[in-house]
């Protein structure tokens, strides 16, 4: 008898023909994310489940599953399982990082180039037929990327990508980690290690790639914004709880800063009475960051791949935990 599949939102029909040839698989196809009530439910008799980055599949979900072997994210992060608990229980947990590597840079390059040069907020002013004459030599102008010194905090996968982008620009690049990388990765990116503090104070941009643990939540809040320069720019794709969205909100009100660009936020999705839809100087996307049709593919085959060998007590491609 097939094993049972239970996955929180559907997938590609490649990975779901896949899916069907090995196991007996069912899909939420109701309210997204998936009410708790029901993840309850459903969860109770599965062999594996597939989910999403906003499934919360805390310590009470994994409770309620029996039989549950392995956990497959469509996701490079993993902050929504309880990952400890699911190794005491020996479940495999699987992820996709790497392979939104350069999806995710682009985007927050295109955020970055975005704001800096004032597209989206263009595009509004022609829009609601408010561009009545050619701009003259001081009207609407933006910045210019080259010489400019881009702050990343966190120097992994997608910020090393960022880097290499930057770098083609004739950015000047500094970073922050909790440690070092090679000096060989350092020259190859032409980046160089700063404390956070200076990285704060320095940057003309400053773009943020760490995951939210109890450290980096709300990091960036009213004390950290007042540090930046007045002329800077805070762009962030990795999680929006890094972010203190009400004290960003004045920051931008009261030109503490120039302007930001985000594809994540605090609670997802906002919508248009959110106070950043009124500010002029932010650049928002609805959390796209790895949204382009060759990631996603590739990210559902690995999501499927690190099913399969979780349901088999291999250890997944990316596998968290074990």
């Amino acid at each position: 008898m097939k094993k049972k599949v239970f996955l929180t939102r559907t997938l590609h029909d490649f990975a779901l023909k896949e899916l069907k040839k090995r196991y007996q698989i069912k899909i939420h196809s109701g309210k997204i994310p998936i009410p708790k009530t029901k993840l309850r439910s459903k969860i109770k008799e599965v062999d594996g489940l597939i989910c999403f980055p906003y499934d919360k599949i805390d310590k009470e979900i994994i409770d309620c599953a029996k039989n549950l072997k392995a956990i497959s994210t469509y996701s490079v992060g993993f902050d929504h399982i309880d990952t400890e608990y699911a190794k005491e229980k020996k479940i495999r947990v699987g992820y996709t990082p790497e392979v939104l590597t350069d999806a995710t840079a682009d985007l927050a390059f295109s955020l970055l180039l975005d704001i800096s040069r004032r597209v989206s907020e263009g595009d509004k002013i022609i829009r609601d037929g408010k561009w009545k004459e050619i701009y003259g030599a001081f009207d609407y102008v933006g910045v210019d990327l080259q010489g400019k010194t881009m702050g990343i905090l966190g120097l992994g996968r997608i910020g090393s990508t960022l880097a290499k982008r930057a770098k083609a620009f004739d950015m000047k690049i500094i970073y922050h980690n909790r440690k070092h990388v090679s000096k060989t990765r350092e020259k190859s990116l032409n980046a160089k290690y700063v404390s956070f503090e200076e990285l704060i104070i320095e940057s003309d941009f400053i773009s943020i790639h760490v995951p939210h643990t109890k450290e980096t939540d709300q990091l960036f809040d009213m004390k950290i914004l007042k540090k930046m320069k007045k002329t800077a720019f805070l762009i962030n794709t990795s999680r929006g709880k890094v972010i203190n969205e009400k004290d960003l909100v004045t920051a931008l009100k009261k030109k503490t800063i120039s302007g930001a660009g985000l594809d994540v936020f605090e609670t997802e999705p906002i919508n248009k009475k959110h106070p950043f839809v009124k500010l002029p100087n932010i650049v928002l996307a609805p959390h796209i960051g790895s949204s382009t049709k060759e990631t996603r593919i590739k990210m559902a085959e690995i999501t499927v791949e690190n099913l399969n060998l979780g349901m088999k007590g291999k250890k997944p491609i990316y596998s968290v935990g074990h």
